[in-house]
């Protein structure tokens, strides 16, 4: 489908998403009636207070959760009517996620770390070595494959989040709150890393944080409050 003149369709696009929670008998709505189109080689992030519902977002966008009504499509797939199973594949080869707290298997190696999305796939062992030691040049890790993550410092292990996150090579990168737990200098590297993926390799990247920092090395930031979303603020020098 497209806009009418010609234009690709976006990446991602969501109509009228909503979701709650039970507490107990309790119903607790997060989002509602969430609508906004993300273009293919964006970098959008979103941002808002704890609670306000941005990693819930995030984790529908990503198929980790579904939606309790609504439309979300991701590169024309409505990933809201797919089973546990096909969401398990779609997001196998479609999502690369980058997580606050890195989520490395602290008794694999880097280079481990870094193959396990591939275990899944149709891949020789050779093949595989190739794709994990190109991510792992990518992020400048190349030295530190055979390192375990207590080898290595915050910052570098997030490069190796980031190096598993592009190994399947996904459209979608998502990231929640990726420098959260990082210094300010290892999270600016990190962040002009995430500039160079979305520039150079074309991936469309949504940033969930709190920081306004963060933010303003995305193309364009979002603002979740209390489950509504405020319109698109473009982001001066993308």
């Amino acid at each position: 489908m497209s806009d009418g003149n010609g234009a690709a369709p976006p990446l991602v696009r969501l109509h009228d998403i909503t979701k709650s929670y039970k507490r107990g008998a309790q119903i607790v709505p997060v989002l509602s009636g969430i609508s906004f189109d993300i273009g293919a080689g964006e970098f959008l992030a979103l941002m808002g207070p704890s609670g306000s519902g941005k990693s819930t977002l995030l984790n529908l966008i990503a198929g980790i959760d579904q939606p309790d009504s609504g439309e979300l499509l991701v590169d024309g797939v409505n990933i809201g009517a797919l089973s546990e199973v096909e969401l398990a594949d779609w997001r196998a080869g479609n999502v690369g996620f980058i997580f606050q707290f890195y989520n490395l298997m602290p008794v694999l190696t880097a280079f481990e770390n870094v193959e396990l999305p591939l275990l899944l796939a149709s891949l020789s062992r050779a093949e595989r070595r190739d794709h994990v030691e190109a991510v792992l040049e990518l992020v400048g890790l190349q030295d530190r494959a055979e390192h375990y993550p207590n080898e290595l410092s915050g910052g570098q292990q997030q490069r190796v989040a980031i190096a598993r996150a592009l190994v399947s090579d996904p459209n979608l990168i998502v990231a929640d709150e990726p420098t959260g737990d990082l210094d300010r200098e290892s999270a600016e590297d990190i962040l002009k890393l995430m500039q160079t993926l979305n520039r150079e390799l074309h991936k469309t990247i949504i940033l969930v944080t709190h920081d306004a920092r963060a933010a303003a090395h995305a193309h364009a930031i979002m603002h979740l409050e209390k489950g509504e979303l405020s319109a698109r603020e473009e982001v001066t020098g993308h």
